[in-house]
């Protein structure tokens, strides 16, 4: 068995459903001593954070992940158990193997292999690894970034390790990601009886002419990286259950997802302004998730595109489409980031999967892409 693969296997073991960590950085800690970089363990609230950086010198490459994975659901449905990683025709099931333990491990061991050969590389290798990306994103990679930030610590380049590949290992790297916006709106009405509605105040029939305008609005037009800005609603909730009283409140959550083409400010304002036009009585709670970036063609993008063309033989695909991820919390301190990682068809899934292959030539990628950009 490979480095590799019993690294992933060693780190898929450990239940950690998020915020929990169940050791995995401890694991990956002392490996990444024993290559010579200075470990430091971050925690805040209930989030364990690990970086551990090796050199002194720009630039800085780091490798960014987490150890946290979503829960199972009933084991029962799954084929083989979450936590107990097995392998069955060359494919390795479990909680995490490809979101993203498998990534993490090709990490360290591409890691092993370069330092081997490139004792005295340039520049730094630097690893981020949170406990809270699957989280709520409070205490993680965000409050790591915060104090290298407050220290003045930069990272140049940055590949996150989430499973970015679509038919093929690698066939699409994620150069952005659209930003994420949500919105709690309480529209207040008046209760009454349905027979008198005269008397009362209907919030569903204040807010239903908004409704409309907002699923039929062009927010823009995207641009050449990204897709147009979409509005979604996730959630209605108004009434008291009875068929003869109008409800007094209707709360709605919806969510925008944005391109560059749309700052949240503009996407806010809009929003605010259809409410007050159509006279609507409400109250708005806005919650950011991550601003849109982008990482333009450059040293990262180039290095990386160069050693999938080395390893797997093939151009791959530059792509923003998807959710987000922690490189919202890393791009806008100026860093250059793409994400990198398995294949994405099980990830959050009942017997989520990676080929077993996959991970060798992704731990492959990655020593490549070291050895473009640090040799």
């Amino acid at each position: 068995m490979s480095d590799t693969l019993e690294l992933a296997k060693d780190l898929i073991s450990r239940p950690s459903v998020t915020p929990e960590d169940r050791g995995c950085q401890a694991l990956l800690a002392d490996r990444l001593s024993k290559m010579g970089f200075t470990v430091e363990h971050l925690r805040f609230g209930d989030t364990d954070n690990l970086w551990a950086r090796r050199g002194s010198d720009g630039p800085l490459f780091c490798f960014a992940g987490h150890t946290d994975v979503v829960p199972t659901g009933p084991e029962k449905n799954w084929k083989y158990p979450p936590f107990a990683p097995t392998i069955d025709n060359g494919i390795l099931y479990g909680r995490g193997t490809a979101d993203m333990k498998g990534s993490i491990a090709c990490m360290v061991t591409a890691c092993e292999r370069f330092i081997n050969h490139h004792p005295d590389h340039n520049g730094s290798i630097a690893f981020l690894i949170t406990s809270d990306e699957e989280g709520p994103a409070h205490d993680g990679t965000v409050k790591v970034v915060e104090t290298l930030e407050n220290r003045n610590e930069k990272i140049d380049w940055c590949l996150v390790g989430e499973p970015s590949s679509t038919d093929a290992v690698c066939d699409v790297i994620k150069n952005g990601r659209r930003g994420s916006i949500g919105c709690t709106l309480k529209i207040k009405g008046k209760q009454g009886h349905v027979a008198y509605p005269h008397l009362a105040k209907n919030p569903i029939h204040e807010f239903a002419p908004v409704l409309k305008i907002l699923t039929e609005t062009q927010w823009d037009q995207g641009n050449e990286y990204f897709p147009p800005t979409t509005f979604q609603v996730s959630n209605i909730h108004s009434g008291t259950g009875a068929t003869n009283v109008i409800p007094g409140e209707c709360e709605v959550v919806f969510n925008f997802r944005f391109s560059t083409a749309t700052t949240d400010k503009q996407i806010r304002q809009r929003v605010e302004a259809l409410l007050d036009e159509h006279k609507v009585e409400y109250e708005i709670d806005w919650a950011l998730s991550g601003q849109a970036f982008l990482t333009e063609q450059g040293e990262l993008v180039s290095a990386t595109q160069k050693a999938i063309k080395e390893v797997c033989g093939f151009e791959t695909v530059l792509s923003t489409a998807g959710g987000t991820s922690d490189g919202r919390f890393i791009a806008p301190t100026g860093a250059q980031v793409v994400e990198l990682g398995p294949l994405n068809a099980t990830i959050h899934q009942v017997n989520e999967c990676v080929a077993v292959d996959d991970l060798y030539t992704l731990s492959d990628v990655y020593e490549n892409i070291l050895n473009n950009l640090l040799t």
